[in-house]
């Protein structure tokens, strides 16, 4: 559930961040006014429907793309990260300030991701790995959109070990000279 909570949180996160930051919407064939322009939507995973992409403008979603776990040498616990892939999208009339629209959405979110660095109160942002976006060259106005790539620092999963009634770990290891080591004892290797 990790993951899935690092995605609620940063969802969480763009709502707050993009708030106040108001874009037009396209107005629809069964719309009898122009719809207002508002925030734009934030969503995990993707759309519900993405066959409406082009309706939900202005959005953002995020998706987990790729996610490690390894234990480095010397360290006591494991390590884990999931790498996000924030996908933008804007609609304006015109071209020019369309895509300066989707510029300062993803501007917004990446100045407020460097600055916070810590989302949901557990999440870090790798600032190592750094932020990296690109706005898709092939836009067709009147629609223009672009992603971000983030890596975060998970917390690891702690390793659950049995322990017996003497306090020793349950996991015997055969040592080099034949005899099994762990779990309470040290004795010749059983067959």
């Amino acid at each position: 559930m990790t993951k899935q909570n690092l995605l609620e949180a940063l969802k969480a996160f763009t709502e707050k961040t993009v708030k106040d930051l108001i874009l037009p919407v396209q107005q629809q064939k069964e719309d009898k006014e122009p719809p207002e322009p508002r925030a734009a939507e934030a969503h995990i995973m993707g759309l519900a429907d993405f066959k409406s992409a082009k309706k939900k403008a202005p959005y953002v979603f995020h998706q987990i793309i790729t996610a490690r776990d390894w234990h480095p040498e010397g360290r006591p616990y494991p390590s884990s990260q999931a790498v996000v892939r924030s996908v933008f999208a804007v609609y304006h009339e015109n071209n020019q300030e369309g895509q300066l629209a989707l510029l300062g959405l993803m501007e917004r979110l990446r100045i407020a991701l460097l600055r916070q660095v810590v989302v949901g109160k557990q999440f870090k942002l790798d600032v190592k790995e750094g932020v990296e976006y690109l706005i898709y060259p092939d836009n067709i106005p009147p629609f223009y959109a672009g992603e971000m790539i983030s890596t975060w620092i998970l917390h690891p999963v702690e390793r659950e070990v049995t322990y017996g009634k003497q306090g020793y770990s349950n996991i015997r290891k055969v040592g080099p000279d034949g005899h099994i080591c762990g779990g309470g004892h040290y004795g010749p290797q059983e067959q």
